[in-house]
């Protein structure tokens, strides 16, 4: 009697988690698709290598934006450089922080100064915004 007990209690117990958690041949539920690992990578530009987002486009930075938590380009600024804008569920990642903009809005930041990108610029790996005089500069990647 305890033989068949046993058996019958071996046979139950895999029936049971079927049960619980469905048929086995259900896939698991898909993964949530999250932020890319890097907003930039790095791309060779006519100036030397740079940051670049993934279409190729090279990016800059301001001398001006020196507090690390926020954007000094705003208004008439924004109508020469461009933020690299960051989706609503971007997240830091390594050197890669988040500034939120005076307007609401938020960008990437490498080594937390705020990226641009130059109206200069028409095809990946240009570097026309690059002007250190006007305190604008390429963004290099850290060696």
């Amino acid at each position: 009697m305890l033989r068949l007990l046993t058996i019958v209690a071996a046979l139950l117990v895999p029936a049971g988690e079927v049960f619980a958690h469905g048929s086995e041949s259900t896939p698991p539920p898909a993964a949530k698709k999250g932020p890319s690992i890097s907003p930039a990578q790095v791309s060779q530009s006519s100036r030397g290598p740079v940051l670049a987002d993934p279409k190729g486009m090279t990016l800059y930075y301001f001398d001006r934006d020196d507090t690390g938590n926020k954007s000094n380009c705003d208004g008439k600024c924004t109508e020469r450089w461009i933020p690299f804008a960051a989706p609503a569920d971007a997240e830091a990642t390594g050197d890669f922080t988040l500034i939120t903009r005076s307007d609401g809005s938020r960008m990437w930041a490498y080594r937390y100064r705020p990226l641009y990108f130059s109206r200069q610029d028409k095809e990946p790996g240009e570097a026309n915004g690059y002007d250190a005089a006007n305190l604008w500069h390429l963004a290099r990647p850290a060696e």
